[in-house]
């Protein structure tokens, strides 16, 4: 073997011996870091994740159809001082003691909370507090009050503050504060948000928390320069904006209405929706209960809690009976004044008498001995049939709400003979006023079912992310002439004055009052009343009152319903003039909002559609 040879042999053996020790040292060294020195990196690692910070993203906003905020997040500050700066103790601490009380005055004028005697010896105090070994300033907070942010600017142009951080120590922490500018407009459907987490927890700001919320992110404070900053990590990420359908200013007419209403009743509560008819995008939407002081506020989402529909239901099993040609509109039914018995339930109508009805007076008057007669004959008692032709309508379908709380109908089939005759009526079947008014929509719309929604679009940074629009639940929920006919008792509802329920008020044979009726816009509908089920048994003396009903009927832009709860005017609550009216002004003020009239001549007429 050559000498070159040997020596090549001799560095590749040395290089791997090197690389060998390399591994073995790197070996050892792992093992006395997780064995001798692990309790020491623990702590190390401890330590750097208490000086990370959370950097909080920004909630994103909530807007109606013009992107008017509904709800948004107003910064807001906490006031910091870090008395240890290098420049406040320069020069035999000049530049502190010659700005501490003029400091200490500003900020007792703009924060309020303090007088300036109180800050002036807060500060001082920090101000004197001996250094450590390892000390990384001395911030303090200067008042525990959040500043907004006109106030932060008039600190700002305070004498010291003007000149920097780095020679007042004065920081600013930033915070969030949810505000909703239209206050109670709508509030439990944009919903509200836990006040520690900032989490959603009602409505919207539930319904879209992922969405809103953003991604936090992440700051650690350093010494940089022989100064301590908050240096960022990681960015936060501000939340989406979610685009509603709501129009603040038909909200606005939505809630006064409804307001003014239950205060002249006194209801337990009111809930009243507001939707295009032909797109389903729900306009407004109040929910108004009431306090034991006697004042309204927005507390339940009534819209999507069910209940038991009472005579609106009556439309319904109508519109069934008519389609599957059980019946029509000019058959007649006889109803007793001393009420009708079907097996072990006896029926009773609110206008007692005996008398004949055509199927169409008798929905006009809104005859419980009618309808039951009517459902009961048609489906041979059999109430199997009965609620197999309302699931083909649609009426059991999935209905998604964006609102948390969304209760789907119940439509159960019964094992007795006896509960098809009150379902025909709107007993022992519950709805929530959302389903309701998506029925009533259903024929105002030439018969097909839309979903009701309340969310259009959600945006990031302007741009939409994603978008929602008209969804079709059911093409077609009857025939054509069962449509035709439905409304044509729809329009009786308003417009008879000696039958309609929703048509005029009475007092010794002449017009004390309208009820649903208008000069300015024709409405059709049906009223609803049902008693409350009350400590085990249906009241005589509670009511839930309901109308529900479309306009302008010629062409139907918008459907509309107003509920009631128990209204405190016993004896004389009459759902058509309660409920009805407040249908009717919404329905009036909403047209001239939405500039459907025209002049021709002289006169003030409805635009041809």
């Amino acid at each position: 073997m050559s000498d070159k040879e040997r020596n090549t042999i001799l560095r590749f053996a040395l290089i791997f011996l090197l690389i060998t020790a390399g591994f073995l040292a790197v070996l050892v060294k792992i093992v006395v870091i997780q064995t001798a020195e692990r309790e020491q990196w623990i702590r190390i690692a401890e330590n750097q994740i208490k000086n990370n910070q959370v950097v909080p993203a920004t909630r994103g906003n909530i807007l109606d159809c013009e992107e008017r905020l509904l709800a948004g997040s107003m910064p807001q500050y906490y006031v910091n001082m870090d008395t240890r700066v290098e420049a406040l103790h320069l020069g035999g601490d000049t530049l502190f003691y010659s700005h501490v009380g003029e400091l200490a005055q500003g900020l007792s004028r703009i924060i309020g909370d303090k007088t300036p005697g109180e800050y002036k010896d807060k500060m001082i105090r920090s101000f004197k507090t001996p250094r450590r070994k390892g000390y990384s300033g001395s911030v303090i907070q200067l008042s525990p009050k959040r500043i907004n942010y006109i106030q932060k600017k008039q600190i700002e142009q305070l004498p010291l503050v003007k000149k920097g951080k780095y020679k007042s120590g004065i920081t600013f922490d930033e915070q969030h504060r949810r505000i909703k500018p239209f206050g109670e407009l709508a509030s439990r459907t944009i919903g509200s948000i836990y006040g520690e987490s900032g989490e959603g927890n009602a409505g919207l700001e539930k319904r879209f928390e992922k969405e809103l919320r953003g991604k936090d992110g992440l700051s650690r404070r350093q010494k940089i320069g022989g100064r301590y900053e908050n240096v960022i990590l990681q960015e936060a990420e501000d939340g989406m904006d979610i685009i509603t359908t709501l129009d603040a200013d038909l909200q606005d007419i939505v809630s006064s209405t409804l307001r003014t209403k239950l205060e002249e009743v006194a209801g337990d509560w009111g809930c009243c929706i507001l939707m295009e008819t032909q797109t389903g995008k729900v306009r407004a939407i109040s929910n108004l209960d009431r306090t034991n002081a006697g004042e309204y506020y927005e507390m339940q989402n009534h819209a999507v809690m069910r209940v038991e529909p009472g005579s609106t239901f009556k439309t319904i099993a109508l519109v069934a009976a008519l389609d599957d040609g059980k019946v029509d509109i000019y058959d007649t039914v006889k109803v007793y004044k001393d009420g009708w018995r079907y097996f072990s339930a006896r029926h009773y109508d609110s206008h007692p008498k005996d008398t004949i009805y055509t199927v169409r007076s008798a929905l006009a008057i809104s005859s419980n001995i009618a309808l039951a007669k009517i459902i009961t004959k048609a489906y041979g008692g059999s109430a199997q049939k009965f609620v197999k032709k309302l699931t083909k309508m649609g009426l059991k379908d999935s209905m998604y709400c964006e609102i948390p709380g969304y209760e789907p109908a119940r439509i159960d089939i019964p094992n007795d003979t006896v509960t098809i005759s009150k379902m025909a009526y709107g007993y022992s079947v519950e709805l929530s006023p959302m389903q309701i008014i998506a029925f009533y929509n259903a024929i105002a719309n030439d018969g097909k079912m839309i979903r009701p929604y309340i969310v259009s679009e959600i945006q990031q940074n302007g741009e939409a992310v994603e978008t929602f629009g008209t969804e079709v639940l059911k093409s077609s929920i009857c025939s054509d002439k069962t449509l035709n006919d439905i409304r044509s008792c729809l329009h009786d509802v308003v417009w008879d004055n000696h039958l309609g329920t929703a048509s005029v008020r009475t007092w010794k044979g002449h017009i004390a009052a309208y009820k649903a009726q208008s000069d300015l816009v024709h409405i059709a509908g049906k009223t609803g009343t049902a008693q409350i089920f009350m400590n085990g048994h249906y009241s005589g003396r509670n009511h839930r009152m309901t109308f529900v009903g479309y306009f302008p009927e010629e062409n139907p832009q918008y459907t509309c319903l107003c509920m009631i709860q128990n209204p405190k005017n016993y004896p004389s609550y009459d759902a058509g003039y309660d409920c009805g009216n407040v249908v009717r002004i919404i329905a009036e003020k909403t047209i001239a909002y939405s500039d459907y009239y025209t002049f021709e001549g002289d006169s003030l007429v409805m635009k041809k559609w």
